[in-house]
């Protein structure tokens, strides 16, 4: 997309209220993941060197408009303190008196970590009034929040509207790589969906099925589509209400010679207790089982089918991610990725970038998304709000 960046603007010695998604969490105060602190770095140190006064805003959880104590922004500017080696300061608002002040005594190539934007009803609602207060903090509006530009929030939208709206250096390639398999990846092109909704990936094929080459199904997804060709899955879950769409999905790449749809063909399962885990056929599925990964030849079957493809984008776990061992499935798929030669991979957000991280493979991925949701509906050709306010170039 041609959206302005921080580079096409002067912000030396400027006020720059920069958004970005540390959407993070805490356990027994050390952070359990910090790639997405660590992927906005050359934004802050590119700001920095350029001599601006550095306003971070940013959100934590769903605080519904309260105060939650345990969702505070405060352990997120120590830790990124640390990561790029310089004082953050933080404030326990993000509006008023004590922020104004703090934003006042900010000198060149300084950081200021507002609270938690979440804590006010307003941010959600993009109560006008509200953006006018936090744009009134600052000269310029850098947005690095991909993760959150599918929600038209005060801070995401809102503040766009009263100062000019450039994207940082991670949206600039958040928008590079997303927006270049939903609109324009070279051929041969894949498409691995999993996770478990049919509804959410849908609109992605939808999208992508007159350029793809490959669609490969996977997680709960996929026991939708087994369900459509008449196979009992057992215990396993899939949406009754889209068995119907997920044939239709089966017919139209049925009725195209250059599009092969890759349904698995064996499963691992595992009855209630957990403790019978078995790789079988799709149509030797006992009752009181559920289908929990891919099984090895439909593994073989997926790496096979990607050898020759030129961009593959992966959205969704490939099977019950959070539990091993069927956390396996998406660990190969990751590998098969990563071993991809002179292919552009781009891999969604959330459990997807989780299973690369797992693999140990992340710095041999085209790009791991920051944004789930937000790649999701770009991948489904729907146009990000938290995008369009940016000025075109």
């Amino acid at each position: 997309m041609n959206k302005k960046t921080v580079r096409d603007i002067d912000v030396a010695g400027k006020r720059v209220f920069l958004r970005v998604d540390y959407n993070v969490q805490f356990d027994d105060g050390q952070i359990l993941d910090d790639y997405r602190l660590r992927e906005s770095i050359p934004t802050l140190e590119y700001l920095r060197d350029q001599g601006a006064k550095v306003i971070i805003c940013a959100h934590r959880g769903r605080p519904g408009g309260k105060v939650v104590e345990e969702l505070r922004n405060e352990p997120v500017a120590r830790h990124l303190s640390s990561l790029i080696n310089c004082p953050v300061r933080s404030v326990t608002d993000c509006i008023g008196p004590e922020v104004e002040a703090a934003v006042e005594s900010l000198q060149p190539g300084e950081f200021l970590l507002l609270e938690n934007v979440r804590f006010y009803a307003q941010e959600e609602a993009n109560d006008p009034q509200f953006a006018r207060q936090l744009a009134s903090l600052a000269d310029v509006f850098v947005s690095d929040a991909f993760g959150t530009a599918h929600r038209a929030h005060a801070s995401v939208v809102g503040v766009g509207y009263y100062l000019p709206a450039v994207s940082g250096l991670l949206m600039e390639r958040e928008l590079e790589y997303v927006g270049r398999v939903a609109t324009d990846g070279e051929k041969p092109f894949a498409v691995i969906l999993g996770g478990a909704k049919v509804a959410d990936k849908l609109a992605i094929l939808k999208n992508l099925v007159d350029r793809a080459s490959l669609i490969c199904v996977g997680g709960g997804i996929a026991n939708t589509f087994l369900r459509a060709q008449g196979i009992d899955v057992g215990a396993s879950l899939f949406e009754a209400d889209r068995v119907e769409d997920a044939y239709e999905v089966m017919r139209l790449a049925a009725s195209r010679d250059d599009l092969r749809l890759l349904i698995p063909t064996d499963v691992v399962i595992s009855d209630a207790s957990g403790t019978r885990i078995n790789n079988v056929s799709v149509h030797r599925i006992p009752p009181g089982f559920r289908i929990l990964d891919l099984g090895r030849r439909s593994l073989e079957d997926m790496h096979e089918a990607l050898a020759p493809m030129k961009t593959v984008v992966w959205n969704g776990p490939v099977g019950f991610f959070e539990r091993e061992p069927f956390d396996q499935g998406s660990i190969e798929v990751a590998h098969m990725l990563a071993d991809l030669v002179g292919a552009t991979t781009v891999v969604g957000g959330g459990e997807t970038a989780a299973a690369v991280a797992k693999a140990g493979v992340a710095n041999r991925i085209s790009h791991v998304s920051t944004g789930g949701g937000a790649s999701l509906e770009m991948l489904q050709g729907i146009t990000l709000p938290g995008v369009e306010i940016l000025r075109d170039k």
